[in-house]
């Protein structure tokens, strides 16, 4: 059986199993979703700024400032932890949030939002994706 690289321990918190090079992954993830926050003209900057759902909010700027302000606290809280053996709910959660915003903008910069650019996909970028896919799986097992 595969090592899991999230584990619950006896005290409630999250273990996380993860090598040098897994967490220098999600640190390199975590910086990229604040940079992206931080430039408007960075290329994830359609994915994080759009509104969730266009009818209700986009142009209610209140909206899109409390979304910002969750996506940056989410990576700087992963940047924070990334060293530590265990991380409580919370941290584990903000670590979920911004894999998830890193897949999605990665998809939609690189226009991946179908099948059939996602079959016509080959090299690194791939291997990327299907890293946070992999981490992102793991984590929503054990929260």
């Amino acid at each position: 059986m595969a090592s899991r690289l999230f584990t619950r321990r006896r005290d409630g918190r999250i273990e996380v199993r993860l090598s040098p090079d897994g967490r220098a992954f999600v640190g390199a993830t975590a910086r990229e979703v604040a940079a992206a926050e931080g430039d408007p003209n960075h290329a994830w900057g359609a994915a994080l700024h759009a509104p969730i759902d266009p009818g209700r909010d986009a142009d209610d700027p209140l909206a899109m400032l409390s979304r910002q302000s969750e996506l940056t606290s989410n990576a700087e809280l992963v940047l924070a932890t990334l060293d530590e053996g265990a991380l409580t709910d919370g941290e584990a959660w903000a670590w979920f949030c911004t894999l998830q915003v890193a897949l999605r903008s990665i998809a939609v910069a690189n226009g991946l939002l179908d099948d059939d650019a996602w079959n016509a996909l080959s090299g690194p970028l791939v291997e990327h994706i299907q890293t946070i896919q992999a981490l992102l799986f793991e984590l929503s097992r054990v929260l």
